[in-house]
């Protein structure tokens, strides 16, 4: 990895060494905010030499305030692309201009001249949430970094709302690792597990406030966690177990320590766990009422309301359901009250 230079460093110099001095030359003055967003291994920090085989640019993103971009942004972008380089220290170079409420109407399906209700927030994909949040700021004269910070996690009662939909996840599923190894479905077994540590692994995201990322990376940013070190290799056991009593018995491991995360938040009482052997079947589930726990301290009205549905969480654990950010409005039906509709 000799010699690398990160995303992140090859934007920043490309802002400031080709795209400023355009702008000081065409635009002197111009208030602009510039920063690397979006979707990319360098936007989150985790890329490497194998990161620029494909779609690796200088690139960069100019922001405009509104009436600026209505009276110069046609101006700008002719002098960007008739003076910037078509390569930039040995690479493509790309740059966008936008104002600040197109970009997030376009990428988040989000108004930012509107109140963020806690429905909004249940929209937003997480990973979307961390490529606005990650990445970096060049300059910023026009506010960038107060959107950024307006975004930068979720509001209390919808985080102790998304950790009670996450410890639902867990829950019903835990029992079916050994009804399905139990008939032979090993490899049944082996799924659900993976999910449960998919999901534990979420969890741990929630609890140390932080946005996890697409799938690519979300391995990456659990191992960067706090508890990740500890952790990793007990949900390591459980992926690899071979039968679904060993599986079964590493996950109740990893509950307990999720659960320890939990307790050491201190946003309800303790929550004890118990081992349970549901129908007195033989099948060893570790249970603890947290979704109960989490349920006595939302206050905010909105929140407590959608707390009172079954708990689905946020966008991304209906799985699948219209991703597409234009289609956000009828995913904002999911949270309503049914005589709302």
């Amino acid at each position: 990895m000799t010699g690398f230079a990160s995303g992140r460093e090859l934007s920043a110099r490309f802002y400031h060494e080709a795209v400023r001095p355009v702008l000081d030359a065409t635009s002197p003055g111009l208030p602009h905010s510039a920063a690397l967003l979006g979707r990319g291994s360098e936007v989150l920090g985790f890329d490497d030499e194998m990161s620029a085989d494909h779609d690796w640019d200088a690139r960069v993103l100019v922001f405009l305030c509104e009436k600026d971009q209505a009276r110069h942004g046609d101006a700008l972008d002719d002098a960007l692309r008739a003076r910037l380089p078509a390569r930039f220290a040995d690479h493509p170079t790309k740059y966008e201009i936008h104002t600040l409420r197109g970009y997030f109407l376009t990428h988040l399906g989000f108004d930012l001249d509107d109140e963020l209700e806690a429905h909004d927030w249940l929209t937003f994909p997480e990973e979307r949430l961390r490529m606005f949040t990650a990445g970096a700021v060049h300059h910023d004269d026009v506010g960038l970094q107060a959107v950024r910070d307006r975004f930068a996690y979720y509001p209390h009662d919808v985080w102790l709302y998304l950790l009670l939909a996450g410890w639902w996840r867990i829950h019903p599923e835990a029992n079916l690792v050994g009804r399905t190894g139990y008939v032979g479905d090993e490899l049944g077994s082996a799924i659900i597990g993976a999910q449960l540590v998919h999901d534990l692994m979420a969890l741990c995201f929630l609890m140390e406030r932080q946005y996890a990322p697409y799938s690519k990376w979300f391995g990456t940013a659990f191992s960067k966690l706090a508890c990740g070190a500890g952790l990793s290799p007990v949900l390591t056991r459980a992926l690899r177990a071979v039968s679904w009593p060993e599986r079964q018995e590493a996950l109740a491991v990893a509950y307990e320590s999720v659960a320890a995360m939990h307790n050491a938040l201190g946003v309800t009482e303790p929550v004890s766990t118990e081992v349970h052997q549901l129908w007195n079947r033989p099948f060893e589930v570790v249970w603890g009422d947290f979704p109960g726990a989490l349920r006595t301290r939302i206050t905010d009205p909105a929140v407590d309301r959608i707390a009172r549905r079954w708990p689905v969480g946020r966008i991304d654990q209906v799985r699948d359901l219209l991703p597409v950010p234009r289609h956000r409005q009828e995913l904002l039906r999911l949270y309503e009250e049914p005589d709302e509709r």
